[in-house]
């Protein structure tokens, strides 16, 4: 998605060779143009896959699934990452680690809001080591829903959570994949296979 890497390119900061800062446009600051382009593709990448919920995690995921969850009509749910006082009870739960945060959570979604019956779409704005969707796939299957694939936003290809969710099956859908950031400078998956 090329409106998507000059964003990168132009606003995000590379802190490190494993940190992309984004915050400008995708994960703190929203830029709306961009997550209406954003919901317009995953909606086109998954159309006919009868999608009926998407999820996501609070609270980074919540901007380009809700646009994705527009594009497709149908229902957004996000995990929680800290109860509350109306979630109680009858919860679906995964213990998830957040690599950013260096801290473990556990997500919860309310049992009344997915069953068995539903085809369920995975939003995300990162994926690098996989720990939020492994904890959402887990909700899934204890929901008994059916994963239909995951969405993200920008992956870190160089970090282990694609690779270990689609060597499971999953389907990944992928905006832009960064293969490095080395130096300071982000470079796509794309720049370096076509060199």
């Amino acid at each position: 998605m090329e409106s998507l890497k000059k964003k990168i390119q132009v606003e995000g900061i590379v802190l490190s060779s494993e940190v992309l800062k984004v915050d400008s446009f995708l994960n703190h600051q929203m830029d709306p143009s961009l997550m209406k382009q954003i919901g317009e593709e995953f909606a086109k990448r998954f159309r006919g896959e009868n999608v009926t919920k998407i999820v996501t995690v609070e609270s980074s995921g919540i901007g380009p699934a809700l646009m994705t969850a527009y594009e497709m009509n149908v229902p957004l749910i996000f995990a929680r990452k800290r109860k509350s006082l109306t979630l109680k009870n009858d919860v679906y739960t995964a213990k998830v680690f957040s690599f950013t945060k260096q801290e473990e959570t556990e997500i919860s979604i309310s049992q009344k809001f997915i069953s068995e019956h539903d085809r369920i779409l995975m939003i995300d704005d990162f994926l690098a080591n996989g720990q939020a969707a492994l904890g959402l796939i887990e909700i899934i299957r204890q929901a008994r829903a059916h994963l239909v694939g995951v969405g993200i936003v920008i992956e870190k290809a160089f970090q282990a959570g694609g690779e270990q969710l689609r060597r499971r099956g999953i389907r990944v859908e992928s905006l832009v994949r960064v293969q490095s950031l080395k130096d300071g400078k982000v470079t796509f998956l794309e720049e370096v296979t076509a060199q």
